[in-house]
């Protein structure tokens, strides 16, 4: 088990919960996660693949929970353009922790601020032509590999091939589930799993289930607006802490 300080274990449970809060009811909550994480971790290199575990286990709700509706033709133009910037993420792995982390805050910042921007633009959807689709997933890839921060990119993708609000949830989450999965190997093969690693995972999984199961619960009890706004001031904050002095 990892020795981590109290608060350390407190940022854990609360990014394990925000996970599952947002594979099933506050989609923003999860940008949250990952620069927190980093945090938690102390080490941007480590933290994605401490973190995948935690996706996978909240993305298995998220597909159960939306079983029916994804449109399964949306994403086949795109895997080929995720798994190139997926390897190009792979290769950034290999470098030290002094390098990635200000990568992995400058990925996250580009997702809020893509994340503000779409909130701006809600009646317009973006081209779906070839070259987006290779922009978005090449991005996507990348995002996700390096810093699990791929969800604003994706959304914009699934807004630009116009599909209904149930085809928009559900082929996000078959999507996340099976990219997430695809990262194992490759997380293995950079040995970036440990013992004290999945030890982590395991005893924060509690707190994903927790989210995914209080995250529909919570959309009708919180003003959305209100909450999303704070959580976005809050993962800004925590991300421009990536780019200070370890």
């Amino acid at each position: 088990m990892p020795d981590f300080p109290l608060y350390k274990w407190l940022l854990g449970a609360f990014c394990a919960y925000s996970v599952g809060v947002a594979k099933t009811g506050l989609p923003g909550f999860g940008i949250l996660a990952a620069p927190v994480f980093v945090l938690t971790v102390g080490d941007a290199r480590l933290s994605a693949a401490w973190l995948l575990p935690l996706l996978i286990l909240a993305d298995s709700f998220a597909v159960v929970y939306f079983r029916r509706h994804a449109a399964a033709g949306a994403l086949f133009s795109l895997l080929p353009w995720v798994a190139s910037g997926m390897i190009v993420g792979a290769v950034v792995l290999t470098y030290p922790d002094s390098f990635i982390r200000p990568v992995v805050g400058s990925i996250i910042l580009l997702m809020l601020l893509i994340h503000l921007w779409r909130q701006r633009r809600t009646t317009e959807a973006p081209p779906s032509d070839w070259r987006h689709a290779g922009f978005y997933g090449t991005s996507a890839g990348f995002a996700t590999m390096v810093a699990n921060a791929a969800g604003p990119m994706m959304n914009l993708y699934f807004l630009s091939r116009k599909l209904s609000r149930e085809e928009f949830v559900a082929t996000g989450a078959w999507f996340f589930f099976v990219v997430n999965l695809s990262k194992v190997p490759v997380y293995m093969r950079l040995d970036l799993f440990s013992k004290e690693s999945l030890l982590f995972n395991l005893a924060l999984s509690p707190f994903v289930i927790a989210g995914a199961l209080s995250g529909r619960k919570l959309l009708a009890i919180l003003p959305e607006k209100v909450f999303v706004n704070s959580i976005l001031v809050l993962a800004f904050v925590a991300t421009l802490l990536l780019f200070l002095p370890k």
